[in-house]
């Protein structure tokens, strides 16, 4: 498990908490908070679909597609991580802790396309 990613959740949880009042956005926060807590516990297939379910539960929940991204990133789903960080971005444009995440997996997923051109040109 990746320290700085549980970190990243913790703080998104918070942001979470702010959002609306409706009984989707209240069930929506509990799925990230369950999520939140298997993720710390590296059960990411479980926090994966929490994060899932919140997003289905409240679409503008901004905090439940980035950790949904950071889950779809433990699991090397990055083509699913990148969609979650530009959907948690659309939705809170400027959140630090967004913005943060989405840098660090951009540089990761950077490297691993060059990494992978550079075995595939050793392959040659």
């Amino acid at each position: 498990m990746r320290p700085a990613a549980v970190g990243f959740l913790a703080l998104t949880l918070l942001g979470a908490q702010a959002q609306g009042v409706g009984a989707a956005s209240k069930a929506s926060r509990a799925e990230v908070r369950f999520g939140v807590d298997v993720a710390r516990r590296g059960l990411w297939a479980e926090a994966r679909f929490r994060f899932e379910r919140a997003a289905e539960l409240d679409p503008r929940n901004a905090a439940a597609f980035n950790n949904l991204a950071v889950a779809c990133e433990q699991q090397g789903d990055f083509a699913g991580a990148r969609e979650a960080y530009e959907e948690a971005l659309r939705l809170k444009p400027g959140q630090r802790q967004i913005e943060q995440n989405f840098e660090l997996f951009r540089e990761a997923d950077d490297k691993r396309k060059r990494d992978s051109e550079k075995d595939a040109d050793a392959a040659r």
